[in-house]
């Protein structure tokens, strides 16, 4: 690896691909990631889900029926069930109702078809990736280019899996960080959750920097004394830093609704925070009105001018699903 260019070698705000290109590629498919390293994307961002059999996939959630082909699979219309997650009734097909083998059966598909229709091209090509994968392509891409390419995957839900399937996916994946060689604080890797007891849980077993994820609204799941908004405040964030490297906020966190930044970039900076904001996205629906091509919701606004905004602001990196057009 020494050998090799580090990750965004020339000090520009990180472009974190997330879920791989997805403006362009169904998400979290290997073709998803691939595209995204090859635009040039710094770190890919895979969510990872887990297998009735104890495998890390990359899902956008556990719930699989959405971005996958299993609705048309009689074979499996009996795994098909409710369930109440953080609060929310769902109902679908669940990753944890799965072997890894049932799940391989499975084709990816589009999650926003309406908004997306280029990316339907490629539905059914695409299987769900295991994390390990998703590293094999990173070291064989890397190889191929020279460069270092981070690596950013996301915890969904790892206490309510615990509590209620009692599948501890944080000890999982600090496991498999272990086994790939991907711990130590120089690692091309963040690790990030929207909760606090499972990233203060890392904290103390490896050495990986972390990222505490920041919804619009509420606050943490695993913490329901906690609000978000507390979390943000100059002394919150100095609370978070005791066990996290950064943040990653909602983009309405860190702009106004007319473009001006908040004061969370600069509270965080102070807190020795790096602030990564979520998500970039081309399509008009995603952007702030003045940014907008059009009244359409899938036209293609003016996205370049949110990465000015979010570089004026002074983020650190940003997610985006078109790493492509902001490279």
């Amino acid at each position: 690896m020494a050998d090799l260019k580090p990750v965004n070698a020339d000090g520009d705000m990180l472009v974190i691909a997330h879920r791989g290109a997805s403006g362009e590629r169904p998400e979290h498919t290997l073709a998803s990631y691939e595209r995204a390293i090859d635009q040039g994307a710094d770190y890919i961002e895979p969510d990872l889900v887990v297998t009735k059999d104890l495998v890390l996939v990359a899902r956008h959630e556990n719930e699989i029926g959405e971005t996958t082909d299993v609705a048309d699979r009689p074979e499996f219309a009996d795994r098909r069930k409710t369930k109440t997650i953080e609060g929310q009734l769902i109902n679908g097909w669940f990753a944890e109702d799965f072997t890894l083998a049932e799940l391989r059966t499975l084709r990816a598909k589009e999650r926003m078809p309406a908004l997306r229709p280029g990316n339907t091209a490629y539905d059914g090509l695409y299987q769900v990736p295991t994390f390990a994968e998703i590293v094999a392509l990173k070291r064989a891409k890397e190889a191929e280019t020279g460069r270092r390419i981070g690596i950013y995957p996301e915890l969904k839900h790892p206490t309510w899996l615990l509590q209620e399937t009692g599948i501890d996916t944080v000890d999982l994946l600090v496991r498999q960080l272990r086994e790939e060689g991907l711990d130590g604080a120089d690692a091309d890797v963040f690790v990030q959750i929207f909760e606090v007891g499972p990233l203060q849980r890392i904290d103390a077993m490896i050495d990986v920097p972390l990222i505490l994820l920041i919804r619009p609204e509420g606050g943490p799941y695993d913490e329901p004394a906690m609000t978000w908004a507390g979390m943000m405040t100059p002394i919150g964030l100095s609370e978070v830093a005791e066990y996290a490297d950064g943040i990653g906020p909602w983009m309405g966190h860190v702009l106004n609704d007319d473009g001006t930044p908040t004061d969370l970039v600069r509270d965080a900076h102070a807190a020795g925070l790096k602030v990564h904001p979520w998500t970039v996205r081309k399509e008009n629906v995603f952007l702030p009105p003045s940014l907008r091509s059009d009244a359409s919701e899938n036209g293609v606004g003016n996205m370049l001018g949110l990465v000015k905004l979010l570089e004026a602001a002074g983020v650190d990196g940003y997610f985006t699903d078109d790493p492509g057009l902001v490279r």
